[in-house]
């Protein structure tokens, strides 16, 4: 079963997402799946040495009462999914194209969810600046990956115009809200959906495939 996951990196509830389908999978040991990260851009004018967070925030919430609101809303939903939201840790929202660039380089190996857990836990626990070259080429290197291609691919342009065509491509399908998962380009579902509700579509996915499988 193919299914791809449309997110983007700086959503804190996509990483919410992850951990819960992550679940959903584990409650569904029969279903080989075939995951696929693909990018999804909330801030595609986002200047590519990012913003201010706090200036961000502002621009995008309103009132620091509302921010507050939302992430304490992220981080009790985190907090069942052994997520530490570090917020306050977080000093600049980033053009969240450099690290879907590496996402998509690590499609050809098998690291690609390592690294995307791996950029989650960089800029959501950790506060890093997802969108500089250092801190992708450190989190490729964790994850088993040459950190000299890494940087090589980073500064150069391979790939901008992959991730904006993909992000352009998942709007005009009527994506308006991430995580979304499609299934086998058949079902789809929006939103950090908890694990029973994805397992339910897991199932629903497979028996069309059964059943297709059979006539």
């Amino acid at each position: 079963m193919r299914i791809d996951v449309i997110f983007d990196t700086v959503c804190p509830w996509c990483f919410i997402g992850k951990r819960r389908f992550e679940r959903a999978l584990a409650l569904r040991p029969e279903v080989r799946a075939e995951v696929r990260w693909r990018p999804f851009l909330l801030n595609p004018e986002m200047p590519p040495g990012g913003l201010d967070r706090q200036v961000y925030l502002e621009r995008k919430f309103g009132s620091n009462y509302r921010i507050q609101r939302i992430h304490g809303t992220a981080q009790q939903a985190g907090d069942s999914e052994n997520i530490t939201f570090n917020f306050d840790l977080i000093r600049r929202t980033p053009s969240s194209i450099n690290s879907h660039r590496l996402i998509h380089l690590a499609a050809s190996s098998t690291r690609q969810a390592s690294i995307v857990e791996a950029i989650f836990q960089a800029y959501f626990v950790k506060g890093l600046d997802i969108g500089e070259i250092p801190v992708l080429r450190a989190i490729a290197e964790d994850c088993g990956l040459p950190g000299d291609e890494v940087e090589d691919y980073l500064q150069g342009d391979a790939g901008i115009g992959a991730i904006e065509l993909e992000n352009a491509r998942f709007h005009r399908l009527g994506v308006s809200g991430v995580p979304c998962y499609i299934l086998d380009d058949r079902y789809a579902v929006a939103g950090a959906q908890e694990p029973d509700m994805l397992a339910r579509l897991l199932d629903i996915a497979q028996g069309t495939e059964l059943e297709t499988a059979s006539r």
